[in-house]
């Protein structure tokens, strides 16, 4: 089998900080070559895969702020489209835009529906309802609108991640640094609790740092940066707790999931995907607002973190993703 992996040009894939889309992607891609599919990955020129390399840039658009992100994605997405011909299945995580080349080439495509940045994306989806072979990432994660082929966890390599049964005693914040993600609230959460807070990830709203993040921070509330993967287990793994208070219905979190690959727990606002990832009082708690989080976090010590490595395993490994898409694939090419 021949398949096109069609991933986004906003960051390297796999990404060496942040794009989670990069990340799946990735796993996808890599996945599929150990299973002995002929990949090629449509990424960025900087990009790191076993399979063949398409590129129509040098660096993505997030990294290389000269070039135009429109441009950079339609020269992306056609220079995949006009060798559609070469491939069995395009695997398309670049959302709505290259559905508008479906009806005009012969190549099936399945599309991984990594969320909705708006409901005005919807008509565009919904137009190829017959032909998209959609697939969600969450069941939260679904459009009544939109035809669905399956829900596919999103999948990590487990080796990535180190098991940690001996934390250390702080709560730790990890992700974009975003009024949705909840960082704010994480602060409040640590203050109220009365436990150090290390905070990990891009500034992603300057203003929102600026006004509500940057003055709380001291020797209790720390910023410490984004995280590559070689900082990132260190501070999953030695972390009492993630905290996790969103302010959106988040479609997945990977952030959830790598941290119980380490054994850690989560605390986490019970919104989206999260009760899908996370089983209550089991591998974390599902709280509803900032002083029910501060009351659970004297419960961590209740969480056995086996049983959080043990979950991740069985419902978020990369193996587990890559076996569930090539069942699909078999299906939509009918052999």
């Amino acid at each position: 089998m021949k398949a096109a992996i069609l991933a986004p040009v906003a960051w390297r894939t796999p990404p060496r900080h942040y794009g989670p889309w990069e990340q799946v992607t990735s796993n996808i891609a890599e996945g599929l070559i150990k299973l002995g599919v002929e990949v090629t990955l449509f990424a960025t020129g900087d990009s790191i895969t076993a399979g063949k390399l398409e590129a129509i840039c040098e660096q993505g658009y997030e990294e290389d702020r000269t070039q135009n992100a429109k441009v950079l994605e339609c020269l992306h997405i056609s220079n995949l489209m006009e060798k559609a011909n070469k491939f069995d299945i395009i695997h398309n995580n670049f959302d709505f835009l290259p559905l508008t080349y479906s009806g005009l080439i012969k190549t099936p495509i399945i599309t991984t529906i990594h969320g909705f940045s708006s409901q005005r994306i919807i008509p565009v989806y919904k137009k190829y309802n017959s032909i998209g072979n959609y697939v969600s990432i969450s069941n939260s994660d679904r459009s009544p609108e939109l035809n669905y082929l399956a829900t596919v966890y999103n999948g990590l390599d487990t080796k990535d991640f180190e098991y940690n049964a001996y934390p250390d005693a702080y709560l730790l914040y990890f992700g974009r640094i975003h009024p949705d993600k909840g960082t704010a609230e994480a602060i409040d959460i640590a203050k109220k609790s009365k436990r150090k807070l290390l905070i990990a990830g891009i500034v992603q709203d300057e203003g929102y740092f600026k006004e509500k993040i940057e003055p709380q921070l001291n020797d209790q509330i720390e910023y410490i940066g984004s995280a590559g993967p070689e900082k990132r287990n260190l501070l999953l793994g030695n972390a009492l707790a993630l905290l996790h208070p969103i302010n959106f219905n988040e479609p997945f979190g990977l952030s959830v999931a790598e941290t119980m690959l380490c054994g850690t727990p989560v605390i986490a606002f019970n919104r989206g995907s999260m009760p899908e990832l996370i089983k209550h009082e089991e591998t974390g708690f599902l709280v509803n607002t900032v002083d029910e989080a501060v009351e659970v976090v004297e419960c961590i010590k209740n969480i056995k973190r086996q049983d959080c490595y043990n979950w991740a395993t069985a419902q978020f490994s990369c193996d587990k993703m890559v076996a569930d898409y090539l069942t699909l694939y078999h299906q939509i090419l009918g052999y």
